[in-house]
Protein backbone atom coordinates (compact mmCIF):
# COMPACT_ATOMS: atom_id res chain seq x y z
CA UNK A 1 0.00 0.00 0.00
CA UNK A 2 1.29 3.08 -1.11
CA UNK A 3 -0.23 6.14 1.28
CA UNK A 4 0.44 9.82 -0.17
CA UNK A 5 2.93 11.37 2.39
CA UNK A 6 3.12 13.24 4.36
CA UNK A 7 -0.37 12.23 5.98
CA UNK A 8 -2.02 12.44 9.25
CA UNK A 9 -3.18 8.33 10.56
CA UNK A 10 -6.21 7.32 12.52
CA UNK A 11 -9.44 6.44 10.89
CA UNK A 12 -11.44 5.66 14.34
CA UNK A 13 -13.01 9.19 15.73
CA UNK A 14 -14.93 10.58 18.29
CA UNK A 15 -14.54 14.56 19.19
CA UNK A 16 -16.74 17.66 19.74
CA UNK A 17 -17.86 19.79 16.97
CA UNK A 18 -15.56 23.24 16.78
CA UNK A 19 -17.19 24.99 14.09
CA UNK A 20 -19.21 24.47 10.96
CA UNK A 21 -19.05 25.14 7.50
CA UNK A 22 -22.00 27.61 5.33
CA UNK A 23 -25.17 25.39 5.05
CA UNK A 24 -24.78 22.93 7.74
CA UNK A 25 -27.29 22.20 9.81
CA UNK A 26 -28.38 20.48 13.18
CA UNK A 27 -24.73 20.35 14.59
CA UNK A 28 -23.83 22.85 16.76
CA UNK A 29 -20.07 23.50 18.09
CA UNK A 30 -20.45 21.44 21.20
CA UNK A 31 -22.09 18.72 19.78
CA UNK A 32 -20.50 15.56 21.04
CA UNK A 33 -19.93 13.14 17.76
CA UNK A 34 -18.49 10.21 16.32
CA UNK A 35 -17.40 10.02 12.99
CA UNK A 36 -18.38 7.86 9.55
CA UNK A 37 -14.19 6.37 9.02
CA UNK A 38 -14.16 7.38 5.23
CA UNK A 39 -15.38 10.17 2.44
CA UNK A 40 -16.67 9.34 -0.82
CA UNK A 41 -17.18 11.45 -4.35
CA UNK A 42 -21.14 11.41 -3.25
CA UNK A 43 -22.07 11.89 -7.25
CA UNK A 44 -20.98 8.26 -8.81
CA UNK A 45 -23.31 5.46 -8.56
CA UNK A 46 -22.50 3.52 -6.22
CA UNK A 47 -22.64 6.88 -3.89
CA UNK A 48 -25.85 7.26 -5.31
CA UNK A 49 -27.63 3.83 -4.41
CA UNK A 50 -25.79 4.36 -0.72
CA UNK A 51 -23.03 2.06 -1.30
CA UNK A 52 -20.50 4.33 -0.73
CA UNK A 53 -17.63 2.21 0.36
CA UNK A 54 -17.51 1.02 -3.47
CA UNK A 55 -17.42 4.13 -4.80
CA UNK A 56 -13.91 4.60 -7.05
CA UNK A 57 -12.58 7.53 -4.98
CA UNK A 58 -13.37 6.10 -1.66
CA UNK A 59 -11.12 7.47 1.25
CA UNK A 60 -10.63 6.04 4.31
CA UNK A 61 -9.82 8.59 6.73
CA UNK A 62 -5.83 8.15 7.97
CA UNK A 63 -5.14 5.92 4.77
CA UNK A 64 -6.08 8.19 1.76
CA UNK A 65 -6.58 11.34 3.21
CA UNK A 66 -5.51 12.83 7.17
CA UNK A 67 -7.40 11.15 10.20
CA UNK A 68 -7.58 11.91 13.56
CA UNK A 69 -4.34 11.50 15.09
CA UNK A 70 -4.53 15.31 15.40
CA UNK A 71 -6.34 17.61 17.58
CA UNK A 72 -8.55 19.01 14.38
CA UNK A 73 -10.23 17.11 11.62
CA UNK A 74 -12.26 18.61 8.94
CA UNK A 75 -15.23 16.53 7.60
CA UNK A 76 -18.38 16.47 5.55
CA UNK A 77 -21.43 16.93 8.40
CA UNK A 78 -22.91 13.82 6.64
CA UNK A 79 -19.90 12.21 8.19
CA UNK A 80 -21.14 12.94 11.85
CA UNK A 81 -23.15 10.84 14.30
CA UNK A 82 -24.56 11.40 17.94
CA UNK A 83 -21.98 10.24 20.16
CA UNK A 84 -24.18 8.05 22.50
CA UNK A 85 -24.38 9.28 26.06
CA UNK A 86 -23.30 6.46 27.75
CA UNK A 87 -19.91 6.25 25.94
CA UNK A 88 -16.83 7.99 27.12
CA UNK A 89 -14.90 9.39 23.93
CA UNK A 90 -12.54 6.55 24.43
CA UNK A 91 -15.45 4.29 24.34
CA UNK A 92 -17.16 5.70 21.19
CA UNK A 93 -13.57 6.05 19.40
CA UNK A 94 -13.39 2.15 19.47
CA UNK A 95 -17.00 1.66 17.73
CA UNK A 96 -16.79 2.32 13.84
CA UNK A 97 -14.91 1.35 11.93
CA UNK A 98 -14.21 -2.44 13.17
CA UNK A 99 -18.23 -2.30 14.13
CA UNK A 100 -18.99 -1.41 10.59
CA UNK A 101 -16.84 -3.63 8.67
CA UNK A 102 -17.97 -6.50 11.10
CA UNK A 103 -21.24 -5.91 10.38
CA UNK A 104 -20.79 -5.40 6.19
CA UNK A 105 -19.41 -8.63 6.17
CA UNK A 106 -21.46 -10.59 8.32
CA UNK A 107 -24.80 -8.88 8.25
CA UNK A 108 -24.97 -7.80 4.78
CA UNK A 109 -22.53 -10.06 2.66
CA UNK A 110 -22.43 -13.50 4.62
CA UNK A 111 -26.28 -12.82 5.49
CA UNK A 112 -25.70 -14.93 8.91
CA UNK A 113 -29.01 -16.79 10.17
CA UNK A 114 -30.15 -18.15 13.42
CA UNK A 115 -28.45 -21.47 13.82
CA UNK A 116 -25.72 -21.16 11.98
CA UNK A 117 -22.04 -21.86 12.77
CA UNK A 118 -19.36 -19.02 12.67
CA UNK A 119 -15.70 -18.79 12.59
CA UNK A 120 -14.24 -15.40 13.14
CA UNK A 121 -10.28 -15.61 13.14
CA UNK A 122 -8.12 -13.47 15.52
CA UNK A 123 -11.43 -12.59 17.55
CA UNK A 124 -8.64 -10.71 19.81
CA UNK A 125 -8.38 -8.03 17.27
CA UNK A 126 -10.61 -4.91 16.53
CA UNK A 127 -12.22 -6.29 13.85
CA UNK A 128 -13.06 -9.50 15.78
CA UNK A 129 -14.11 -8.60 18.95
CA UNK A 130 -16.65 -6.89 17.16
CA UNK A 131 -17.55 -10.07 14.92
CA UNK A 132 -17.68 -12.61 17.49
CA UNK A 133 -20.42 -9.84 19.39
CA UNK A 134 -22.21 -9.33 15.92
CA UNK A 135 -22.68 -12.91 15.22
CA UNK A 136 -23.88 -13.91 18.83
CA UNK A 137 -26.57 -11.25 18.41
CA UNK A 138 -28.01 -13.28 14.94
CA UNK A 139 -28.26 -16.25 17.30
CA UNK A 140 -25.20 -18.35 15.55
CA UNK A 141 -22.94 -20.57 17.09
CA UNK A 142 -19.56 -18.71 17.55
CA UNK A 143 -16.42 -20.53 17.10
CA UNK A 144 -13.09 -18.14 17.03
CA UNK A 145 -9.21 -18.31 17.57
CA UNK A 146 -6.50 -16.12 19.11
CA UNK A 147 -2.85 -16.81 20.09
CA UNK A 148 -2.90 -17.09 24.07
CA UNK A 149 -4.73 -18.44 26.84
CA UNK A 150 -5.87 -15.20 28.22
CA UNK A 151 -7.45 -13.84 24.58
CA UNK A 152 -8.94 -16.98 24.21
CA UNK A 153 -10.75 -16.40 27.82
CA UNK A 154 -11.99 -13.27 27.07
CA UNK A 155 -13.19 -14.31 23.35
CA UNK A 156 -15.40 -16.79 25.22
CA UNK A 157 -16.80 -14.02 27.52
CA UNK A 158 -17.66 -12.09 24.47
CA UNK A 159 -19.87 -14.76 23.26
CA UNK A 160 -18.08 -17.41 21.33
CA UNK A 161 -18.79 -21.08 22.13
CA UNK A 162 -15.22 -22.19 21.38
CA UNK A 163 -11.96 -20.73 20.83
CA UNK A 164 -8.69 -22.03 19.35
CA UNK A 165 -5.02 -21.03 19.08
CA UNK A 166 -4.43 -20.26 15.51
CA UNK A 167 -0.75 -21.18 16.26
CA UNK A 168 -1.10 -24.92 17.19
CA UNK A 169 -2.15 -27.39 14.24
CA UNK A 170 -5.48 -29.08 14.19
CA UNK A 171 -7.82 -26.45 15.18
CA UNK A 172 -9.55 -27.11 11.63
CA UNK A 173 -10.26 -30.75 12.08
CA UNK A 174 -11.67 -30.28 15.97
CA UNK A 175 -14.55 -27.81 14.17
CA UNK A 176 -15.70 -30.87 11.82
CA UNK A 177 -15.89 -32.53 14.84
CA UNK A 178 -17.71 -30.40 16.93
CA UNK A 179 -20.25 -29.80 14.09
CA UNK A 180 -20.38 -33.63 13.16
CA UNK A 181 -18.15 -33.15 9.89
CA UNK A 182 -20.66 -30.28 8.56
CA UNK A 183 -18.25 -27.67 9.08
CA UNK A 184 -18.70 -24.15 9.06
CA UNK A 185 -21.56 -21.96 7.62
CA UNK A 186 -19.75 -18.85 7.55
CA UNK A 187 -15.88 -17.76 8.50
CA UNK A 188 -14.74 -14.13 8.57
CA UNK A 189 -11.07 -13.84 8.23
CA UNK A 190 -8.32 -10.66 8.21
CA UNK A 191 -5.46 -12.53 8.42
CA UNK A 192 -5.09 -13.97 4.90
CA UNK A 193 -2.36 -16.88 3.83
CA UNK A 194 -1.54 -18.00 7.30
CA UNK A 195 -4.95 -19.44 8.07
CA UNK A 196 -6.62 -20.32 4.57
CA UNK A 197 -5.67 -23.77 4.68
CA UNK A 198 -7.37 -24.13 7.64
CA UNK A 199 -10.26 -22.44 7.13
CA UNK A 200 -10.71 -24.44 3.69
CA UNK A 201 -10.47 -27.68 5.85
CA UNK A 202 -13.59 -26.35 7.95
CA UNK A 203 -15.88 -24.46 5.73
CA UNK A 204 -19.04 -26.46 4.64
CA UNK A 205 -20.85 -27.04 1.69
CA UNK A 206 -22.60 -23.70 0.90
CA UNK A 207 -20.13 -21.75 3.02
CA UNK A 208 -19.49 -18.27 2.71
CA UNK A 209 -15.82 -17.05 3.47
CA UNK A 210 -15.55 -13.39 3.54
CA UNK A 211 -12.02 -11.33 3.92
CA UNK A 212 -11.41 -8.39 4.85
CA UNK A 213 -7.56 -8.30 4.87
CA UNK A 214 -4.58 -10.20 4.26
CA UNK A 215 -1.88 -9.57 7.39
CA UNK A 216 -0.05 -12.62 7.46
CA UNK A 217 0.15 -12.44 3.37
CA UNK A 218 -2.11 -11.90 0.33
CA UNK A 219 -0.74 -14.59 -2.00
CA UNK A 220 -3.23 -18.01 -1.87
CA UNK A 221 -3.88 -21.36 -3.37
CA UNK A 222 -7.35 -22.56 -3.72
CA UNK A 223 -8.66 -26.01 -4.48
CA UNK A 224 -11.09 -25.47 -7.43
CA UNK A 225 -12.77 -28.38 -6.89
CA UNK A 226 -13.85 -27.63 -3.44
CA UNK A 227 -14.81 -24.29 -4.40
CA UNK A 228 -17.75 -25.21 -7.20
CA UNK A 229 -18.04 -29.08 -5.70
CA UNK A 230 -18.84 -27.47 -2.21
CA UNK A 231 -20.68 -23.90 -3.43
CA UNK A 232 -18.79 -21.90 -1.74
CA UNK A 233 -18.27 -18.38 -1.36
CA UNK A 234 -15.77 -15.72 -1.22
CA UNK A 235 -16.57 -12.46 -0.72
CA UNK A 236 -13.91 -9.59 -0.62
CA UNK A 237 -15.15 -6.61 1.79
CA UNK A 238 -13.90 -3.03 2.54
CA UNK A 239 -15.50 -1.29 5.39
CA UNK A 240 -19.09 -0.51 4.92
CA UNK A 241 -21.43 2.20 3.89
CA UNK A 242 -23.26 4.85 5.74
CA UNK A 243 -26.67 3.17 6.32
CA UNK A 244 -24.96 -0.01 7.44
CA UNK A 245 -23.27 2.32 10.57
CA UNK A 246 -26.92 3.58 11.16
CA UNK A 247 -28.39 -0.11 11.01
CA UNK A 248 -25.82 -0.75 13.62
CA UNK A 249 -25.96 2.06 15.48
CA UNK A 250 -29.24 1.55 17.92
CA UNK A 251 -27.54 -1.87 19.23
CA UNK A 252 -24.50 0.69 20.15
CA UNK A 253 -27.20 3.36 21.71
CA UNK A 254 -28.49 0.38 23.83
CA UNK A 255 -25.58 -1.68 25.20
CA UNK A 256 -25.83 -4.65 22.92
CA UNK A 257 -22.83 -4.01 21.14
CA UNK A 258 -19.85 -2.98 23.32
CA UNK A 259 -16.52 -1.60 22.29
CA UNK A 260 -13.31 -3.59 23.30
CA UNK A 261 -10.80 -1.15 24.39
CA UNK A 262 -7.21 -2.68 25.69
CA UNK A 263 -5.18 0.27 26.22
CA UNK A 264 -5.29 3.97 26.21
CA UNK A 265 -2.18 6.31 24.74
CA UNK A 266 -1.65 9.89 24.35
CA UNK A 267 -1.60 11.21 21.69
CA UNK A 268 2.58 12.58 22.11
CA UNK A 269 2.61 8.47 22.45
CA UNK A 270 1.39 7.76 18.88
CA UNK A 271 4.42 5.92 18.17
CA UNK A 272 4.77 3.76 21.13
CA UNK A 273 1.07 2.83 20.53
CA UNK A 274 1.86 1.33 16.87
CA UNK A 275 4.60 -0.18 18.51
CA UNK A 276 2.37 -1.96 21.23
CA UNK A 277 -0.02 -2.64 18.54
CA UNK A 278 3.30 -4.81 16.56
CA UNK A 279 3.51 -6.70 19.51
CA UNK A 280 0.26 -8.35 19.08
CA UNK A 281 -0.50 -8.34 22.85
CA UNK A 282 -3.31 -6.30 22.91
CA UNK A 283 -7.23 -6.97 22.94
CA UNK A 284 -9.47 -5.17 20.87
CA UNK A 285 -8.89 -1.33 19.97
CA UNK A 286 -5.97 0.74 20.92
CA UNK A 287 -7.08 4.40 21.50
CA UNK A 288 -5.05 8.14 21.20
CA UNK A 289 -6.55 10.16 23.58
CA UNK A 290 -6.34 13.91 22.21
CA UNK A 291 -6.28 16.49 25.70
CA UNK A 292 -8.87 19.61 25.03
CA UNK A 293 -7.10 22.32 24.05
CA UNK A 294 -6.52 25.68 26.63
CA UNK A 295 -8.59 27.69 24.87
Amino acid sequence: VRLPLPIVPGADIAGVVDRTGPGVQGWEPGTEVVLYPAVSCGSCSACLHGLENYCPRYQVLGHRRDGGCAEYITVPAANLLAKPRDLDFTEAAAIPLVFLTAWHMLVTLARVRPGEDVLVVAGGSGVGSAAIQIARSAGTRVFTTAGTEEKRRRCLELGAAYAFDHYTPGWADRIREITGKKGLDVAVDHVGAAVWPEIARCLGRNGRLVCCGATSGAEISLNLRFLFGKQWSILGAYMGSRGELLDLWPQVQNGVFHPVVDRVFTLEETAQAHAYLEEGRHFGKVVLRVAAPET
